[in-house]
């Protein structure tokens, strides 16, 4: 849609442009078929209308494009994921962990401190160092988490070499979310929604990320608890697939699942299984909820190894080698670490094992 004024105003705050200028300065966005429909703004009348209206009628309307129906989110550019489905380690989304109280001492210190310099710092190190979307969760006990959230991701928007890159919304409290979205440009990720307080209230957020235009992370957590084997996994995925499509009419290439990555090597033995059972629950999730996709906290898996730093990487990398194969797409993650442990450079000794 074209429809632009008669010129800029003059000094009086007037329109100069005459029917034939506006025709004529116009034309080329109708020659070249770029508009739909035409017509005139400030400063416009009948006859410029008139003279739009007889330039146009030599020219063919647009064609609407088909447009491949694909994850599209965006902050100042886009962000087209498209997987390969040969390799989807490939064609890995690494989301950015550090701008998260829970992922980064050093984070948490510059927001509880007010230091928001050195945290927008953190950030741009993310994105120079490869990630391609950026995490911010301002949930702790010692932080306004809204003004903390707010403040933040205005900061964020300011600044165009970490606004680039698209956002994920991170809080288990729902204000928070709403508060971060209200701030962001571009197509955000919401992380997250569940069905943990019953279906109503997933519906009523699932339709607040809607009406955002974002799309969304959705945990696999019921209102019988956390979702650990793979039976339980893809369950509550399906189910909530199903609610998300068919009552709230959302994009199945907008819904992330996050079937939770749970730690292993507790010692306990109900948690052996924990890696195996992600692993396979990504496969029959992908089979059961076409177009949607599966993301998770990497770092997780290896909690039981801290400060280890070695072995935990290796089990990142491990992990992601046959997560991804299962068809996990994006994940929170050290991005500089897992670009740097390719899973072919792994000790060959610490990786058998890790698997």
């Amino acid at each position: 849609f074209c429809y632009p004024n008669a010129g800029l105003p003059n000094a009086m705050g007037g329109y100069d442009d005459t029917p034939a200028q506006m025709a004529s300065d116009i034309s080329p966005f109708a020659k070249d078929g770029l508009i739909n429909a035409v017509g005139g703004c400030c400063g416009t009348g009948p006859e410029h209308i008139k003279a739009i209206g007889e330039m146009a009628a030599g020219y063919k309307p647009r064609k609407v494009p088909v447009v491949e129906n694909i994850m599209r989110t965006s902050g100042l550019e886009p962000h087209l994921y498209k997987p390969d489905v040969n390799d989807h380690r490939k064609t890995f989304i690494n989301i950015g962990e550090r701008c998260n109280v829970a992922g980064s001492i050093l984070y948490k210190k510059a927001i509880v401190d007010g230091d928001y310099d050195k945290a927008l710092a953190i950030a741009k190190k993310q994105v120079e160092q490869g990630a391609d979307w950026l995490d911010i969760n301002m949930d702790d006990g010692l932080i306004d988490s809204v003004s903390a959230m707010t403040k933040f991701v205005n900061l964020l928007v300011s600044e165009p070499d970490v606004a680039k890159v698209p956002f994920m919304i991170d809080s288990s409290k729902f204000h928070v979310v709403e508060a971060g979205l209200k701030c962001a440009q571009g197509k955000c990720i919401v992380n997250s929604i569940s069905l943990k307080e019953g279906e109503e209230e997933f519906i009523r957020r699932a339709k607040v990320v809607k009406m955002y235009g974002a799309a969304v992370v959705v945990m696999a957590f019921d209102e019988r608890g956390q979702a650990a084997t793979c039976e339980e996994k893809v369950r509550m995925c399906q189910r909530a697939y199903k609610i998300l499509v068919e009552k709230v009419g959302f994009n199945p290439e907008d819904i992330v699942f996050d079937p939770n990555i749970l730690t292993i090597g507790t010692g306990m033995e109900e948690h052996n299984n924990y890696a195996v059972d992600f692993i396979n629950a990504c496969r029959e999730i992908k089979r059961v909820c076409p177009g949607s996709k599966i993301s998770g906290g990497v770092s997780n898996i290896a909690f039981s190894f801290r400060g280890n730093e070695a072995v935990r990487r290796g089990f990142h990398s491990a992990f992601l080698h046959h997560a991804c194969a299962a068809g996990m797409d994006m994940g929170i993650v050290n991005a500089q670490q897992v670009i740097a442990d390719e899973y072919s450079k792994l000790d060959k000794e610490l990786l058998e094992y890790i698997e």
